[in-house]
């Protein structure tokens, strides 16, 4: 039996979202997908505060660079400065077309 990947979805773009789940499906992968709409919810989930006290840790953090509130970059700052989080995979996702987006 394959293990589940859970996998913290940010990004606020609802077609985004959708598109992303159904990529997965459709490669089979056995995954368990959270979403976090912006930046404060992110790591409000990944440290377990308020309304995600019972979070569980993700695998995998999929993470749209532009993002409200706290933006993607400032996100991953504060990941990797988290003893507790930094071992997280992250990739980053962008549709930008601004080579310092695609650049960073």
């Amino acid at each position: 039996m394959k293990k589940e990947v859970k996998i913290l979805l940010v990004e606020d773009n609802e077609s985004d979202i959708v598109l992303t789940v159904e990529a997965l499906k459709e490669a089979r992968v056995d995954n368990c997908i959270n979403v976090a709409r912006d930046g404060d919810e992110a790591l409000k989930y990944l440290r377990k505060e308020g309304m995600f006290n019972n979070a569980e840790r993700p695998d995998l953090i999929l993470m749209d660079i532009n993002l409200p509130k706290i933006d993607g970059m400032e996100v991953l700052t504060e990941i990797k400065k988290d003893e507790n989080l930094m071992s997280i995979p992250v990739v980053m996702l962008t549709t930008s077309d601004s080579e310092k987006d695609i650049m960073d």
